[in-house]
């Protein structure tokens, strides 16, 4: 899942309406800012037409948004930078000293966000530095080769012949999208930035599994034949999708094999981004930039190290209570993780009951959460499978907010490439993190509320968020799911020795100058997580530096920040009320600490 997504889509901008600026505006200059975040909200969704379809937002006066993608080229970028200076220099034209407490939070949030990208994509220029950085255009996880045929056949509603017209007009753009990415990648390349040699391998996989079919066969073009069948519409449109994809896409495609098999034969095995032009640098940046902390990568290495251990001596106790006494805490997890009870067949009625046991998990969490939270989410969440096309590359699970007008719910995907990685007693975990009380409850109730200006309620940082959704799985824990099942309550303590893991893999790889192949021995040692998946998330860490930091970064500080406020307020204390903290929205770790205690 994009988790990190700023400035957001128009459909927001129609609920503006309904909701007048005199909520939160209490000075002139509250006005001013006010004024100034619509029109910063406004610009940015003209300029990302694949977000506003995300959001149902394509409509109206924006409906030409429909038929448009994503600027992938060079020079595009280059503007998202001068817009985003721009944006910056006419927030600090507005007097914060004269905001009302509440605006100067949003405006000092939006200066955090604004500031960093400015300082951090003007030093690095190469890939994204941007939030979670990415520095290649090209990997098994990033480039619209594996982005747009989801995006068209997930996202893009067809409802109405306008709609199917749309549809065609972006698969005809989707050409120039392969092009300008590649040549991004190109010309970094020339400066020596482009993916090891594994991930190109695995991009080359999920290239051909696209390239190498007939085009009426593709995704590209199926979909729309399918959901226009659906939707009652009348006329054909098979044969203009797979003329677009036979003329057009298949030769774009075939461009892309070609440059990224050239790049393969030159390619490195070394893992991290330290390799790199000023990577060091780079790396130390993207670690900041994704915890929303000030920490280094030595500190985040050593935190993870005592976090591994701390965690593994409550499983060994844990586990020995299960009968499971021969060998390391990881191997012993890797006994659990095979036992023939814990494993659902790797066959389509496997995946269909592993996610009938989520959606029932789901069901079950609903009624507990009155417990511990005063506000919940209006939008409905669904559990859905990683599309098979691109299985490979794709991370193991991730979420996907609802569209705002309703149109489409919420949604957690989980890659079922092989079943076995996903034992029974985990995934009432993972259904905590992706859904409620994880990220559907923190992403929904921002988006619903109406205590803070519409810029910042799809607002994101990977810190707060993740790091919520790992907490949620601690919350989860105390609203008593596990209370009758101790595997589960194992799979809760393995979900955190992973994500502890994560801190000490991947400044192993960009920081300490590991291999592939360490990384995934020291994951699979830890976790006892199978070594198909441990391997497929080194991979993604090798492509997206830091971003896998923010997990237990995040969870250690928002377990802290409760720790903090218990002591303060003693027997006053109603997490209930802590937990309302969600609806002022998403916001750097350093910011929620101040919120936090100053709410205390």
């Amino acid at each position: 899942m994009h988790r990190r997504q700023f400035l957001k889509s128009t459909a927001l901008v129609g609920a503006t309406a309904a909701v007048p600026q005199a909520v939160w505006a209490a000075t002139a200059e509250d006005a001013k800012l006010s004024v100034l975040f619509d029109a910063f909200f406004n610009e940015g969704v003209d300029e990302s037409p694949q977000q506003a379809s995300s959001l149902g937002l394509d409509k109206g006066a924006r409906a030409g948004l429909k038929s448009r993608l994503n600027d992938y080229s060079a020079a595009g970028k280059a503007q998202r930078l001068v817009r985003v200076k721009d944006r910056l220099a006419r927030l600090h034209g507005i007097g914060r000293a004269a905001l009302s407490p509440k605006a100067a939070l949003d405006y000092d949030i939006v200066d955090y966000d604004l500031s960093r990208s400015v300082a951090s994509e003007t030093r690095f220029s190469f890939g994204s530095a941007r939030g979670n950085f990415q520095p290649y255009v090209i990997t098994q996880q990033q480039g619209p080769y594996r982005d747009i045929p989801d995006f068209l056949d997930s996202t893009h509603k067809i409802v109405t012949a306008d709609d199917a017209e749309a549809y065609l007009a972006r698969l005809s753009a989707f050409p120039k999208a392969l092009d300008d990415s590649l040549d991004r990648q190109m010309a970094d390349a020339a400066r020596g930035i482009f993916a090891p040699d594994f991930a190109l391998d695995i991009t080359l996989q999920q290239l051909a599994a696209l390239r190498n079919q007939p085009a009426d066969r593709t995704v590209l073009a199926e979909s729309i034949v399918r959901r226009a069948k659906a939707a009652g519409l009348t006329a054909d449109y098979g044969p203009r999708a797979v003329a677009i994809v036979d003329t057009q896409v298949f030769p774009a495609l075939d461009r892309h094999v070609a440059a990224i098999t050239a790049l393969r034969a030159k390619a490195s095995s070394e893992a991290g981004v330290w390799r790199l032009p000023d990577g060091d640098a780079y790396y130390a940046a993207g670690v900041k930039s994704s915890t929303t902390t000030e920490l280094t990568p030595d500190e985040v290495h050593r935190l993870g190290l005592a976090q591994v251990a701390e965690i593994s001596g409550r499983l060994d106790v844990m586990l020995k209570a299960q009968g499971l006494t021969k060998g390391t805490v990881g191997e012993r997890l890797t006994a659990l993780n095979n036992r023939a009870d814990q494993v659902f067949p790797n066959t389509d009625a496997g995946r269909t009951a592993l996610i009938a046991q989520l959606n029932a998990q789901i069901k079950d969490a609903y009624p507990r959460l009155p417990q511990l939270f005063n506000t919940l989410p209006k939008a409905i969440v669904e559990v859905r499978r990683v599309p098979a096309f691109i299985q490979d590359g794709a991370a193991n699970g991730y979420y996907q907010s609802a569209a705002t007008d309703g149109s489409r719910p919420a949604a957690f995907y989980i890659n079922l490439k092989d079943t076995a990685e996903w034992p029974k007693y985990g995934l009432a975990s993972l259904t905590y993190h992706e859904a409620v009380p994880g990220h559907h409850m923190q992403v929904s109730i921002a988006q619903e509320s109406t205590d803070i200006p519409m810029l910042r309620r799809r607002g994101g940082y990977s810190a707060y968020s993740e790091g919520w959704a790992l907490y949620a799985e601690q919350v989860a824990d105390e609203l008593g799911v596990y209370d009758q099942d101790p595997l589960g309550r194992i799979g809760y303590l393995q979900s955190f020795l992973f994500r502890a893991a994560r801190l000490v893999c991947d400044t192993g790889i960009h920081y300490k100058r590991w291999g592939r192949d360490k990384a995934t021995d020291y994951l699979v040692g830890a976790t006892g997580f199978p070594r198909g998946r441990s391997q497929r998330e080194v991979e993604r860490y090798c492509v997206g530096p830091a971003q896998a930091l923010s997990y237990k970064v995040g969870h250690t500080q928002w377990a802290k920040l409760r720790d903090a406020v218990r002591a303060k307020q003693g027997a006053a204390f109603d997490p209930r009320q802590f937990h309302e903290v969600l609806r002022q929205g998403a916001m750097p770790l350093v910011i929620l600490e101040r919120v936090v205690m100053a709410r205390a």
